[in-house]
Protein backbone atom coordinates (compact mmCIF):
# COMPACT_ATOMS: atom_id res chain seq x y z
CA UNK A 1 0.00 0.00 0.00
CA UNK A 2 1.21 3.59 -0.28
CA UNK A 3 -0.40 7.14 1.24
CA UNK A 4 -1.95 8.09 -2.11
CA UNK A 5 -4.19 5.21 -1.90
CA UNK A 6 -6.90 6.64 -0.27
CA UNK A 7 -7.23 9.89 -3.01
CA UNK A 8 -7.42 7.50 -5.74
CA UNK A 9 -10.27 5.42 -4.13
CA UNK A 10 -11.85 8.35 -3.37
CA UNK A 11 -11.75 9.71 -6.74
CA UNK A 12 -13.01 6.80 -8.17
CA UNK A 13 -16.18 6.53 -5.51
CA UNK A 14 -16.75 9.94 -4.86
CA UNK A 15 -14.82 12.51 -7.53
CA UNK A 16 -17.62 15.59 -6.13
CA UNK A 17 -17.49 14.47 -2.55
CA UNK A 18 -15.32 17.43 -0.57
CA UNK A 19 -11.86 16.52 0.55
CA UNK A 20 -10.84 19.56 2.91
CA UNK A 21 -12.41 22.49 3.99
CA UNK A 22 -10.24 25.51 4.82
CA UNK A 23 -11.82 28.94 6.26
CA UNK A 24 -13.70 29.55 3.14
CA UNK A 25 -11.97 27.46 0.67
CA UNK A 26 -13.32 23.92 -0.07
CA UNK A 27 -11.90 21.52 -2.62
CA UNK A 28 -13.26 18.28 -3.90
CA UNK A 29 -11.38 14.99 -4.34
CA UNK A 30 -10.69 15.50 -8.11
CA UNK A 31 -9.75 19.02 -7.32
CA UNK A 32 -7.19 17.86 -5.09
CA UNK A 33 -5.73 14.97 -7.12
CA UNK A 34 -5.33 17.14 -10.18
CA UNK A 35 -3.43 19.87 -7.96
CA UNK A 36 -1.42 17.24 -6.43
CA UNK A 37 -0.27 15.59 -9.38
CA UNK A 38 0.31 18.78 -10.87
CA UNK A 39 2.49 20.31 -7.12
CA UNK A 40 4.13 16.59 -7.78
CA UNK A 41 5.23 17.67 -11.62
CA UNK A 42 6.68 21.11 -10.53
CA UNK A 43 8.50 19.35 -7.45
CA UNK A 44 9.95 16.79 -10.66
CA UNK A 45 11.00 19.96 -12.74
CA UNK A 46 12.87 21.17 -9.84
CA UNK A 47 14.95 18.56 -9.67
CA UNK A 48 13.10 16.49 -7.25
CA UNK A 49 14.82 12.80 -7.81
CA UNK A 50 13.50 9.74 -6.24
CA UNK A 51 13.97 9.38 -2.38
CA UNK A 52 14.74 13.50 -1.81
CA UNK A 53 13.56 14.77 0.42
CA UNK A 54 10.96 17.84 0.93
CA UNK A 55 9.98 19.46 4.11
CA UNK A 56 7.14 22.00 4.75
CA UNK A 57 7.83 24.58 7.53
CA UNK A 58 4.28 26.04 8.37
CA UNK A 59 0.56 26.23 10.25
CA UNK A 60 -1.86 23.99 9.45
CA UNK A 61 -3.81 24.18 5.69
CA UNK A 62 -5.57 22.67 3.07
CA UNK A 63 -1.82 23.24 1.12
CA UNK A 64 -0.60 20.78 3.97
CA UNK A 65 -2.55 18.17 2.66
CA UNK A 66 -1.75 18.52 -0.52
CA UNK A 67 1.98 18.32 -0.08
CA UNK A 68 1.85 15.35 2.18
CA UNK A 69 0.51 13.50 -1.05
CA UNK A 70 2.51 15.22 -3.76
CA UNK A 71 5.80 13.97 -2.00
CA UNK A 72 5.49 10.74 -2.27
CA UNK A 73 3.24 11.31 -5.71
CA UNK A 74 6.51 12.52 -7.11
CA UNK A 75 8.62 9.48 -5.83
CA UNK A 76 10.03 11.83 -2.89
CA UNK A 77 10.11 11.70 1.10
CA UNK A 78 8.47 13.85 3.36
CA UNK A 79 10.43 15.90 6.14
CA UNK A 80 7.55 18.14 8.00
CA UNK A 81 9.58 20.41 10.16
CA UNK A 82 8.10 21.23 14.07
CA UNK A 83 7.23 24.61 14.08
CA UNK A 84 8.14 25.38 17.37
CA UNK A 85 11.65 24.80 17.04
CA UNK A 86 14.60 27.71 16.84
CA UNK A 87 16.45 28.42 13.39
CA UNK A 88 18.96 26.32 14.80
CA UNK A 89 17.39 23.69 15.44
CA UNK A 90 15.55 24.02 12.14
CA UNK A 91 18.59 24.07 10.26
CA UNK A 92 19.98 21.03 11.64
CA UNK A 93 17.11 19.01 10.78
CA UNK A 94 17.52 19.89 7.29
CA UNK A 95 21.45 19.89 7.04
CA UNK A 96 21.05 16.31 8.86
CA UNK A 97 18.86 14.95 5.94
CA UNK A 98 20.61 16.92 2.98
CA UNK A 99 17.02 18.32 2.47
CA UNK A 100 17.20 21.10 -0.09
CA UNK A 101 13.58 21.87 -1.20
CA UNK A 102 11.42 23.53 1.92
CA UNK A 103 7.71 24.86 1.84
CA UNK A 104 7.04 28.16 4.11
CA UNK A 105 3.97 30.13 4.79
CA UNK A 106 3.79 33.90 5.99
CA UNK A 107 4.03 32.96 9.66
CA UNK A 108 7.47 31.25 9.19
CA UNK A 109 8.73 33.57 6.38
CA UNK A 110 10.80 35.94 8.68
CA UNK A 111 13.25 32.28 10.13
CA UNK A 112 14.68 32.54 7.13
CA UNK A 113 17.41 34.30 6.96
CA UNK A 114 18.69 32.61 10.21
CA UNK A 115 18.06 29.09 8.82
CA UNK A 116 19.84 30.06 5.34
CA UNK A 117 22.90 31.62 7.35
CA UNK A 118 23.17 27.64 8.95
CA UNK A 119 22.25 25.81 5.78
CA UNK A 120 23.67 27.58 2.65
CA UNK A 121 22.36 24.67 0.54
CA UNK A 122 18.90 25.03 1.45
CA UNK A 123 18.53 26.08 -2.15
CA UNK A 124 15.01 25.52 -3.48
CA UNK A 125 12.22 27.79 -0.86
CA UNK A 126 9.01 27.44 -2.02
CA UNK A 127 6.44 30.04 -0.57
CA UNK A 128 3.36 29.09 0.59
CA UNK A 129 0.40 31.93 0.58
CA UNK A 130 -2.13 33.80 -1.02
CA UNK A 131 0.41 36.93 -1.75
CA UNK A 132 3.13 37.32 -3.96
CA UNK A 133 6.39 35.03 -3.80
CA UNK A 134 9.05 37.12 -1.76
CA UNK A 135 12.54 37.92 -3.38
CA UNK A 136 14.51 34.75 -3.77
CA UNK A 137 11.27 31.99 -3.46
CA UNK A 138 8.77 30.63 -5.74
CA UNK A 139 5.30 30.85 -5.83
CA UNK A 140 3.28 27.39 -4.48
CA UNK A 141 0.07 28.44 -6.20
CA UNK A 142 2.00 29.49 -9.56
CA UNK A 143 3.60 25.99 -9.44
CA UNK A 144 0.64 24.39 -9.16
CA UNK A 145 -0.95 25.75 -11.73
CA UNK A 146 2.04 25.48 -14.12
CA UNK A 147 2.21 21.81 -13.51
CA UNK A 148 2.71 19.57 -15.26
CA UNK A 149 0.25 17.10 -13.70
CA UNK A 150 2.56 13.89 -13.79
CA UNK A 151 1.40 9.87 -12.93
CA UNK A 152 1.47 9.13 -9.33
CA UNK A 153 4.47 6.65 -9.13
CA UNK A 154 2.88 4.83 -6.16
CA UNK A 155 5.83 4.81 -4.00
CA UNK A 156 4.77 2.32 -1.06
CA UNK A 157 5.84 -0.54 0.71
CA UNK A 158 8.98 -0.80 2.45
CA UNK A 159 10.13 2.74 0.67
CA UNK A 160 10.89 5.58 3.24
CA UNK A 161 8.09 7.64 3.42
CA UNK A 162 8.87 10.12 6.20
CA UNK A 163 11.61 11.73 8.19
CA UNK A 164 9.93 13.12 11.47
CA UNK A 165 12.82 14.59 13.78
CA UNK A 166 12.67 14.55 17.18
CA UNK A 167 14.17 15.11 20.45
CA UNK A 168 17.15 13.49 21.49
CA UNK A 169 19.22 12.95 24.65
CA UNK A 170 22.43 14.20 23.03
CA UNK A 171 20.71 17.43 22.38
CA UNK A 172 20.23 17.28 18.66
CA UNK A 173 17.30 15.59 16.91
CA UNK A 174 17.16 12.50 15.39
CA UNK A 175 15.22 11.79 11.88
CA UNK A 176 13.36 8.52 12.79
CA UNK A 177 12.34 6.89 9.23
CA UNK A 178 9.24 5.21 9.10
CA UNK A 179 8.45 3.73 5.78
CA UNK A 180 4.97 3.66 3.88
CA UNK A 181 4.20 0.31 5.34
CA UNK A 182 4.75 1.30 8.78
CA UNK A 183 2.36 4.35 8.60
CA UNK A 184 -0.67 2.28 7.37
CA UNK A 185 0.09 -0.77 9.25
CA UNK A 186 -0.44 1.87 12.28
CA UNK A 187 -3.05 3.33 10.71
CA UNK A 188 -4.88 0.28 9.54
CA UNK A 189 -4.35 -1.85 12.87
CA UNK A 190 -5.84 1.70 15.20
CA UNK A 191 -8.56 1.66 12.81
CA UNK A 192 -9.31 -2.05 12.88
CA UNK A 193 -10.44 -1.65 16.76
CA UNK A 194 -13.21 0.39 16.06
CA UNK A 195 -12.57 2.92 18.35
CA UNK A 196 -11.84 5.96 15.35
CA UNK A 197 -15.65 6.47 14.58
CA UNK A 198 -16.91 6.83 11.24
CA UNK A 199 -14.00 9.80 10.52
CA UNK A 200 -16.49 11.06 8.25
CA UNK A 201 -15.74 14.57 8.82
CA UNK A 202 -12.51 15.06 10.98
CA UNK A 203 -10.81 18.49 12.34
CA UNK A 204 -7.81 19.25 12.50
CA UNK A 205 -6.58 21.29 15.45
CA UNK A 206 -3.34 19.69 16.57
CA UNK A 207 -0.26 20.52 14.47
CA UNK A 208 0.30 19.28 10.89
CA UNK A 209 3.77 18.54 11.56
CA UNK A 210 3.22 15.76 13.83
CA UNK A 211 3.28 11.92 13.34
CA UNK A 212 -0.22 12.12 14.83
CA UNK A 213 -1.43 14.49 12.58
CA UNK A 214 0.01 12.69 9.44
CA UNK A 215 -1.50 9.60 11.42
CA UNK A 216 -5.35 11.04 11.36
CA UNK A 217 -4.50 12.48 7.38
CA UNK A 218 -3.71 8.53 6.26
CA UNK A 219 -7.00 7.32 7.99
CA UNK A 220 -9.31 9.90 7.01
CA UNK A 221 -7.93 9.34 3.32
CA UNK A 222 -9.07 5.84 3.68
CA UNK A 223 -11.76 6.13 5.00
CA UNK A 224 -12.74 8.80 2.41
CA UNK A 225 -13.74 11.60 4.64
CA UNK A 226 -13.70 15.27 4.61
CA UNK A 227 -10.92 16.93 6.43
CA UNK A 228 -11.69 20.31 8.11
CA UNK A 229 -8.95 22.44 8.88
CA UNK A 230 -7.86 25.18 11.22
CA UNK A 231 -4.68 26.75 10.94
CA UNK A 232 -4.10 26.63 15.10
CA UNK A 233 -5.56 25.71 17.93
CA UNK A 234 -7.99 28.01 19.55
CA UNK A 235 -10.73 27.21 21.57
CA UNK A 236 -13.48 29.15 19.72
CA UNK A 237 -12.06 28.40 16.35
CA UNK A 238 -12.14 24.41 16.97
CA UNK A 239 -15.86 25.39 18.65
CA UNK A 240 -17.22 27.01 15.93
CA UNK A 241 -15.78 24.62 13.15
CA UNK A 242 -17.44 21.76 14.75
CA UNK A 243 -20.90 23.39 15.03
CA UNK A 244 -20.38 24.93 11.37
CA UNK A 245 -18.97 22.26 9.68
CA UNK A 246 -20.88 19.53 11.42
CA UNK A 247 -17.64 17.87 12.48
CA UNK A 248 -17.84 14.34 13.60
CA UNK A 249 -14.44 13.06 14.62
CA UNK A 250 -11.15 15.04 16.27
CA UNK A 251 -8.10 14.60 17.78
CA UNK A 252 -7.08 16.71 20.71
CA UNK A 253 -4.03 16.95 23.27
CA UNK A 254 -5.52 16.95 26.72
CA UNK A 255 -4.48 20.42 27.46
CA UNK A 256 -6.49 21.45 24.25
CA UNK A 257 -9.43 19.54 26.05
CA UNK A 258 -9.18 21.53 28.97
CA UNK A 259 -9.78 24.87 27.55
CA UNK A 260 -12.73 23.55 25.30
CA UNK A 261 -14.46 21.88 27.83
CA UNK A 262 -13.75 24.81 30.50
CA UNK A 263 -14.32 27.37 27.86
CA UNK A 264 -17.09 30.00 29.13
CA UNK A 265 -18.56 30.05 25.73
CA UNK A 266 -18.43 26.43 25.33
CA UNK A 267 -22.67 25.63 26.17
CA UNK A 268 -23.04 28.25 23.35
CA UNK A 269 -22.11 26.30 20.79
CA UNK A 270 -23.65 22.90 18.49
CA UNK A 271 -21.35 20.04 19.55
CA UNK A 272 -23.80 17.62 18.75
CA UNK A 273 -22.26 16.37 15.73
CA UNK A 274 -19.26 14.80 17.61
CA UNK A 275 -19.29 11.49 17.69
CA UNK A 276 -15.51 10.97 18.69
CA UNK A 277 -12.88 12.35 20.32
CA UNK A 278 -9.44 10.92 20.33
CA UNK A 279 -6.59 12.18 22.66
CA UNK A 280 -2.60 11.58 23.00
CA UNK A 281 0.43 13.14 23.68
CA UNK A 282 0.19 13.32 27.45
CA UNK A 283 -1.56 11.79 30.56
CA UNK A 284 -5.03 13.25 31.36
CA UNK A 285 -6.40 13.93 34.41
CA UNK A 286 -9.34 11.84 35.45
CA UNK A 287 -11.32 15.18 36.70
CA UNK A 288 -10.76 16.37 33.61
CA UNK A 289 -11.62 13.16 31.83
CA UNK A 290 -15.43 13.29 33.66
CA UNK A 291 -15.56 17.04 32.63
CA UNK A 292 -15.24 16.15 29.03
CA UNK A 293 -17.87 13.07 29.42
CA UNK A 294 -20.01 15.64 30.83
CA UNK A 295 -19.44 18.27 28.31
CA UNK A 296 -19.77 16.05 25.23
CA UNK A 297 -22.09 13.25 26.06
CA UNK A 298 -22.45 11.98 22.42
CA UNK A 299 -19.23 11.75 22.11
CA UNK A 300 -17.03 8.64 22.38
CA UNK A 301 -13.58 8.99 23.78
CA UNK A 302 -10.65 7.15 22.30
CA UNK A 303 -6.76 7.40 23.92
CA UNK A 304 -3.90 6.43 21.76
CA UNK A 305 -0.44 5.66 23.46
CA UNK A 306 2.63 5.83 21.02
CA UNK A 307 6.10 6.75 20.04
CA UNK A 308 7.48 8.29 16.59
CA UNK A 309 9.01 5.43 16.38
CA UNK A 310 6.52 3.00 16.17
CA UNK A 311 3.36 4.85 15.88
CA UNK A 312 0.29 3.98 17.86
CA UNK A 313 1.10 1.02 20.78
CA UNK A 314 -1.72 1.04 22.61
CA UNK A 315 -5.83 2.08 22.65
CA UNK A 316 -8.10 2.89 25.52
CA UNK A 317 -11.41 2.50 23.65
CA UNK A 318 -14.57 4.33 24.16
CA UNK A 319 -16.12 1.48 26.10
CA UNK A 320 -12.89 1.63 28.37
CA UNK A 321 -13.53 4.97 29.49
CA UNK A 322 -16.96 4.27 31.22
CA UNK A 323 -17.37 3.62 34.96
CA UNK A 324 -16.05 0.18 36.29
CA UNK A 325 -15.95 -0.48 39.90
CA UNK A 326 -14.03 -3.83 39.13
CA UNK A 327 -11.21 -2.14 37.13
CA UNK A 328 -11.16 1.40 38.98
CA UNK A 329 -7.51 2.26 37.54
CA UNK A 330 -8.37 1.02 33.99
CA UNK A 331 -9.44 4.51 32.47
CA UNK A 332 -6.44 5.76 34.00
CA UNK A 333 -3.98 3.32 32.12
CA UNK A 334 -2.76 3.86 28.40
CA UNK A 335 -5.17 0.90 27.28
CA UNK A 336 -4.33 -3.08 25.48
CA UNK A 337 -1.95 -3.35 22.40
CA UNK A 338 -3.51 -2.21 19.19
CA UNK A 339 -3.62 -5.31 16.97
CA UNK A 340 -0.36 -4.72 15.06
CA UNK A 341 1.84 -3.98 17.66
CA UNK A 342 3.63 -6.84 20.44
CA UNK A 343 3.86 -5.32 23.68
CA UNK A 344 5.63 -6.28 26.33
CA UNK A 345 7.09 -5.19 29.85
CA UNK A 346 10.70 -6.13 30.52
CA UNK A 347 13.58 -5.75 32.87
CA UNK A 348 16.96 -4.42 32.47
CA UNK A 349 18.23 -7.68 30.57
CA UNK A 350 15.46 -7.25 28.64
CA UNK A 351 13.71 -10.75 29.98
CA UNK A 352 9.82 -10.11 30.04
CA UNK A 353 8.43 -8.96 33.73
CA UNK A 354 5.55 -10.90 35.46
CA UNK A 355 2.05 -8.54 34.81
CA UNK A 356 2.13 -5.77 37.43
CA UNK A 357 5.96 -5.37 37.78
CA UNK A 358 7.16 -2.38 36.34
CA UNK A 359 9.91 -2.31 34.05
CA UNK A 360 10.99 -0.75 30.53
CA UNK A 361 7.83 -1.25 27.61
CA UNK A 362 9.19 -2.42 24.09
CA UNK A 363 7.24 -3.30 21.13
CA UNK A 364 7.71 -4.76 17.92
CA UNK A 365 5.73 -4.81 14.59
CA UNK A 366 4.70 -3.59 11.35
CA UNK A 367 4.80 -0.11 12.22
CA UNK A 368 8.16 0.17 13.79
CA UNK A 369 10.50 2.11 12.38
CA UNK A 370 13.09 1.65 9.92
CA UNK A 371 15.87 3.48 12.03
CA UNK A 372 17.60 6.45 12.75
CA UNK A 373 18.58 8.77 9.79
CA UNK A 374 22.31 8.31 9.75
CA UNK A 375 22.33 6.60 12.90
CA UNK A 376 23.22 3.35 12.96
CA UNK A 377 24.44 3.01 16.43
CA UNK A 378 21.41 4.42 18.17
CA UNK A 379 19.19 2.56 15.47
CA UNK A 380 20.68 -0.77 16.86
CA UNK A 381 20.36 0.06 20.38
CA UNK A 382 16.83 1.31 20.28
CA UNK A 383 15.88 -1.73 18.39
CA UNK A 384 17.86 -4.50 20.28
CA UNK A 385 16.71 -7.79 19.77
CA UNK A 386 14.06 -7.26 17.13
CA UNK A 387 12.28 -4.70 19.84
CA UNK A 388 11.59 -0.65 19.97
CA UNK A 389 12.81 -0.09 23.30
CA UNK A 390 10.40 2.98 24.40
CA UNK A 391 12.49 4.53 27.14
CA UNK A 392 9.32 4.45 29.54
CA UNK A 393 8.64 2.34 32.80
CA UNK A 394 5.22 0.82 33.07
CA UNK A 395 3.44 -1.86 34.27
CA UNK A 396 0.76 -4.32 32.67
CA UNK A 397 -2.05 -6.13 34.27
CA UNK A 398 -3.43 -9.48 33.83
CA UNK A 399 -6.17 -7.98 31.38
CA UNK A 400 -3.28 -6.20 29.19
CA UNK A 401 -4.00 -3.18 30.11
CA UNK A 402 -0.73 -1.11 30.10
CA UNK A 403 0.28 1.71 32.33
CA UNK A 404 2.48 4.22 31.95
CA UNK A 405 4.67 5.43 35.01
CA UNK A 406 7.53 7.29 34.22
CA UNK A 407 10.45 7.68 31.72
CA UNK A 408 13.42 5.69 31.71
CA UNK A 409 15.39 8.17 29.67
CA UNK A 410 14.04 11.76 31.57
CA UNK A 411 11.64 12.54 28.86
CA UNK A 412 9.47 15.45 29.86
CA UNK A 413 6.02 15.47 28.13
CA UNK A 414 4.44 19.30 28.25
CA UNK A 415 1.70 20.25 26.09
CA UNK A 416 1.97 17.18 24.16
CA UNK A 417 5.67 18.14 23.41
CA UNK A 418 8.25 15.90 24.07
CA UNK A 419 11.26 17.61 26.07
CA UNK A 420 14.45 15.49 26.61
CA UNK A 421 16.23 16.71 30.03
CA UNK A 422 19.64 16.25 29.07
CA UNK A 423 18.33 18.58 25.76
CA UNK A 424 17.76 21.41 28.40
CA UNK A 425 20.33 21.00 30.85
CA UNK A 426 23.31 21.29 28.05
CA UNK A 427 21.45 25.02 27.26
CA UNK A 428 21.38 26.17 30.77
CA UNK A 429 24.37 25.14 31.09
CA UNK A 430 25.98 27.82 29.23
CA UNK A 431 24.96 30.41 31.13
CA UNK A 432 28.36 32.13 32.69
CA UNK A 433 26.64 32.45 36.00
CA UNK A 434 25.39 28.63 36.33
CA UNK A 435 27.74 25.60 38.08
CA UNK A 436 25.72 23.09 37.54
CA UNK A 437 21.91 22.23 36.89
CA UNK A 438 19.63 19.57 36.37
CA UNK A 439 15.92 19.64 34.84
CA UNK A 440 13.14 17.21 36.19
CA UNK A 441 9.57 17.29 35.12
CA UNK A 442 7.36 18.29 37.31
CA UNK A 443 3.37 18.11 37.36
CA UNK A 444 1.48 21.07 36.09
CA UNK A 445 -2.37 21.78 36.29
CA UNK A 446 -1.94 23.33 32.54
CA UNK A 447 0.56 21.69 30.65
CA UNK A 448 0.38 18.36 32.47
CA UNK A 449 4.13 18.51 33.12
CA UNK A 450 6.20 21.56 33.01
CA UNK A 451 10.19 22.14 32.80
CA UNK A 452 11.42 22.87 35.77
CA UNK A 453 15.79 23.55 36.48
CA UNK A 454 17.35 23.57 39.68
CA UNK A 455 20.05 25.78 39.16
CA UNK A 456 23.59 25.76 41.01
CA UNK A 457 25.46 28.90 40.51
CA UNK A 458 28.99 29.40 40.35
CA UNK A 459 30.80 30.92 43.45
CA UNK A 460 30.56 34.76 43.54
CA UNK A 461 27.39 34.93 40.56
CA UNK A 462 23.72 35.09 40.74
CA UNK A 463 21.10 34.89 37.93
CA UNK A 464 17.24 35.42 37.89
CA UNK A 465 14.60 32.96 36.49
CA UNK A 466 13.85 35.10 33.86
CA UNK A 467 17.47 35.64 33.09
CA UNK A 468 17.57 31.79 32.58
CA UNK A 469 14.55 31.36 30.98
CA UNK A 470 15.86 33.77 28.33
CA UNK A 471 19.47 32.63 27.59
CA UNK A 472 17.92 29.05 27.03
CA UNK A 473 15.41 30.73 24.44
CA UNK A 474 17.84 31.82 22.43
CA UNK A 475 19.49 28.04 21.87
CA UNK A 476 16.47 25.83 22.05
CA UNK A 477 12.70 26.29 21.48
CA UNK A 478 10.97 28.25 23.62
CA UNK A 479 8.48 24.90 25.16
CA UNK A 480 11.74 23.33 25.95
CA UNK A 481 12.96 26.39 28.26
CA UNK A 482 12.12 25.78 31.82
CA UNK A 483 9.06 27.64 32.85
CA UNK A 484 10.32 27.64 36.41
CA UNK A 485 13.74 27.35 38.15
CA UNK A 486 15.13 27.33 41.78
CA UNK A 487 18.48 27.98 42.85
CA UNK A 488 20.01 25.83 45.46
CA UNK A 489 23.35 25.97 47.02
CA UNK A 490 24.17 21.87 46.06
CA UNK A 491 22.52 18.91 43.99
CA UNK A 492 21.80 15.71 45.77
CA UNK A 493 24.09 13.14 43.79
CA UNK A 494 25.61 8.83 43.88
CA UNK A 495 29.14 8.50 44.75
CA UNK A 496 29.72 8.47 41.23
CA UNK A 497 28.23 11.98 41.05
CA UNK A 498 24.90 11.51 38.63
CA UNK A 499 22.23 13.91 39.95
CA UNK A 500 19.66 12.07 42.02
CA UNK A 501 16.19 13.07 40.18
CA UNK A 502 14.03 11.03 42.21
CA UNK A 503 15.25 13.55 45.03
CA UNK A 504 14.85 16.26 43.52
CA UNK A 505 11.13 15.82 41.95
CA UNK A 506 10.16 14.44 45.62
CA UNK A 507 11.26 17.80 47.01
CA UNK A 508 9.52 19.95 44.50
CA UNK A 509 6.59 17.25 44.87
CA UNK A 510 6.56 18.27 48.92
CA UNK A 511 6.50 21.36 48.42
CA UNK A 512 3.49 21.66 46.18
Amino acid sequence: MYLTQGLHRAVQQNPDGIATIFGDRVRSFVEQADRVARLAGALRRLGVEPGDRVAYLGLNSDRFIEYYLAVPWADAVLNPVNVRWSPAEIAYSLKDSQTRVLLVDDAFIPLLPAIRDRYIELNTLIYVGDAGPPPGMLGYEELVAAGPAVDDVRRGGDALAALFYTGGTTGFPKGVMLSHANLLTSALGSMATGGFGSWERFLYAVPMFHLAGLGAFIGVGLAGGTQVIVPVFDPIAVLAAIEQHRVTDTLLIPIMIQLIVDHPQRAEHDLSSLQLLSYAGSPIALPLLDRARKALPGAGLTQGYGLTECGVISLLLPADHEDDSSHPDRRASGGRAAPHAEVRIVDSEDRELPRGQVGEIVVRGGSTMLGYWGKPEETAIALRGGWMHTGDAGRMDAHGYLSIVDRIRDMIVTGGENVYSAEVENAVATHPAVAKCAVIGVPDEQWGERVHAVVVCTPGAQASEQEIRAHTKTLIAGYKAPRTVEFVETLPVTPIGKVLKRELRAKVLDRH
